[in-house]
């Protein structure tokens, strides 16, 4: 009798899937978060990362360019800490949520590594990108 195994490939693409619905899932939780504090500055945070959740799913255009959501979900997530740590008001619920923003600065980096490459590998992505729109089109 064999013992039953999974494909590696069936595997990444269930670790994928899980890592990308805890990306989803932290994103949207610091989205209600900012959502229920009200006021501009939070409100406009709140819809960012909506909108940052909703272009890491989103078929098409986005699936193709997901490599730059995850990189401007990193940094927006990254900028909300500091301006937090530089500026922001020092609560209870302001703590809990730096530290699901913290865990997903590490999931989308774990995200990025696993899917899109190291650093060289988006930085040559993002060169190649910058450079077909100076050149325009043909």
């Amino acid at each position: 009798m064999t013992g039953l195994t999974v494909a590696p490939s069936v595997r990444r693409r269930w670790a994928d899937a899980v890592l990308r619905t805890l990306i989803v899932g932290l994103t949207l939780a610091t989205a209600a978060i900012h959502w229920s504090l009200g006021g501009l500055l939070f409100t406009l945070n709140a819809l960012g990362y909506a909108a940052l959740a909703s272009a890491m799913v989103l078929p098409g255009p986005f699936g193709r360019i997901r490599w730059l959501v995850r990189l401007a979900l990193l940094g927006f997530t990254t900028t909300t800490i500091v301006g937090w740590y530089l500026v922001g008001a020092r609560f209870d619920l302001a703590y809990i949520d730096k530290a699901i923003e913290l865990v997903l600065v590490v999931l989308v980096t774990i995200d990025l590594w696993r899917t899109d490459g190291g650093p060289l590998t988006l930085a040559r992505r993002g060169a190649t990108m910058l450079a077909s729109l100076i050149a325009g089109p043909r």
